[in-house]
């Protein structure tokens, strides 16, 4: 019996890490409707060369640094053992928890879109895989540095982040931030008044809502597979992912206006927003809290491209970071008893750890990018931008012009 339960567990998690595998599709194809056609070919190969970078920079290093077990050294044994105890239940739990970690550089990607240089990218994305993103998920999910027990001592519960809306989702929208910082705007995208000069629309809304969808799908691994094991499975969990799934398309239709590209994205802001608190609030706390996050979603991106110049081509700041932070508070707020949540939650918990790993991403993040910028240029020349990342790296247009023999 024991033997069963440890082989369902496998296929459990195993099906988790496939499902959040096929969500890098997602970010694929959500970035190539977006970006302009000349930059479709650099984001399909961006994300996939992100995927297998990260992969190395997590075995060999930031798996260990987040949970002291370097697999790739094999460090007394710990591979040797990985291999040969409970069915093979030690690797398919590293290959669930890369698939979040290269989730990182991909939610970066879709800010940085159409002016960054390709391996430079690679470069950070090691970079940020091998030791910022280690060191919060550790933090949070390992109880790393003793910051857990403090809280928790402190305020009674620990900062409880269940599917990751700060570990993942925050930490990947604010490294994305400090990258956009240093990157500074596309050439062109603004005048010298500060005013909006070219919009860019997507090239393709149908890709666009394709890699919506994938993701949409994908997030029910994301968050029920986090419970790692059969025995901690819940229904509650898929059931508030579909609420705050509905909540962001709801509030993204009627805020954006059924703008095409709000409403594709407004699933997500609801999705990111419940990660942190889909095991402890209500299916109603889970509308309200997707609610938010799509209208969060629609007015953020919009006021940040206006007043703050910031040129986010895909919007993760607002997406993943602004509605990550609102997901991670809003767990210690539905969650509780009083509003119909199961309750082991802190707010206060909630908050601090909130601040400590946006601090960790966008300070780590700002000195990878600067550092990597010194060293080797992360910026496009104005006319590698203009001729498109397409042609400048990869040599080839997304749809070739036909020839005629």
């Amino acid at each position: 019996m024991e033997q069963l339960t440890t082989s369902l567990d496998v296929l459990f998690i195993l099906l988790g890490a496939i499902l959040v595998l096929f969500m890098h599709a997602g970010f694929a194809f959500l970035e190539v409707g977006t970006v302009q056609h000349k930059n479709q070919v650099n984001a399909l190969v961006k994300i996939m060369s992100d995927l297998g970078v990260s992969t190395v920079a997590y075995f060999f290093i930031g798996y260990g640094v987040a949970y002291g077990v370097f697999l790739g050294f094999n460090i007394d044994g710990q591979l040797t053992q990985a291999m040969t105890e409970k069915s093979g239940y030690d690797l398919v739990k590293f290959f669930f928890l890369m698939t979040f970690a290269a989730a990182i550089p991909a939610i970066v990607s879709g800010g940085i879109a159409e002016r960054a240089r390709f391996y430079p990218v690679l470069l950070s994305t090691f970079l940020i895989v091998a030791f910022v993103y280690p060191l919060f998920e550790g933090l949070a999910w390992n109880g790393n540095f003793g910051v857990q027990a403090w809280l928790e001592a402190e305020y009674g519960a620990g900062f409880h982040d269940f599917a990751g809306s700060i570990v993942v989702h925050a930490v990947g929208g604010w490294i994305a931030l400090a990258a956009i910082l240093v990157l500074g705007a596309r050439t062109g995208r603004y005048d010298k008044n500060g005013k909006i000069k070219h919009a860019h629309p997507p090239s393709s809304i149908p890709f666009l809502a394709l890699g919506a969808w994938i993701l949409t799908v994908g997030w029910f691994g994301f968050n029920v597979m986090s419970a790692q094991q059969v025995g901690g499975i819940q229904g509650l969990v898929a059931m508030n992912s579909l609420m705050a799934m509905v909540g962001g398309i709801l509030a993204a239709t009627f805020v954006g206006n059924k703008d095409p590209g709000f409403v594709h994205n407004g699933p997500l802001a609801g999705l990111v927003a419940i990660c942190a608190g889909s095991d402890v609030v209500s299916p109603l706390g889970a509308l309200v809290i997707g609610l938010v996050a799509g209208a969060l979603f629609v007015k953020a991106f919009t006021w940040t491209q206006k007043n703050l110049k910031m040129d986010d081509v895909l919007g993760v700041w607002p997406l993943h970071g602004l509605c990550g932070m609102w997901g991670a508070i809003a767990a210690g707020i539905f969650g509780s008893t009083a509003l119909g949540g199961l309750g082991g939650v802190s707010l206060m918990s909630q908050i601090i750890g909130t601040g400590i790993g946006i601090s960790i991403a966008f300070v780590g993040g700002y000195l990878v990018y600067v550092i990597v910028n010194k060293v080797s240029g992360l910026r496009m020349s104005d006319e590698e931008q203009y001729q498109g990342a397409d042609l400048t790296f990869h040599k080839i247009h997304a749809n070739p012009p036909r020839e005629d023999y």
